[in-house]
């Protein structure tokens, strides 16, 4: 099959690839307080993702070395509200899905 040049790319082993669109949309990432403080409880983050009909989730675990991540799939948990700084707003009102 032809690809346009535009589309090509060159991997680390130098073999050319061409990179195909999967799947987009819009997504929600939010992060674990403590109560108490205030502070990061936890050092994850939550990354859920939607695509126009369904969402998928992940949490995102930092990695010794630097800019690294780790993707970790997640149960899908359902409703649930989340903190914007000032209100308890719903996750999926935020995604524009039905629970």
């Amino acid at each position: 099959m032809k690809y346009p040049e535009e589309v090509l790319t060159r991997s680390k082993k130098g073999k050319i690839e061409v990179r195909n669109l999967v799947d987009y949309g819009r997504f929600v990432r939010y992060e674990y307080l403590d109560p108490e403080t205030g502070k990061r409880s936890e050092n994850k983050v939550k990354l859920v993702l939607f695509n126009g009909e369904d969402y998928e989730e992940y949490f995102i675990i930092p990695l010794k070395q630097k800019n690294r991540y780790l993707l970790l799939t997640a149960e899908k948990k359902g409703e649930r509200k989340i903190w914007d700084g000032s209100n308890a707003v719903d996750l999926f009102e935020i995604l524009g899905l039905e629970g």
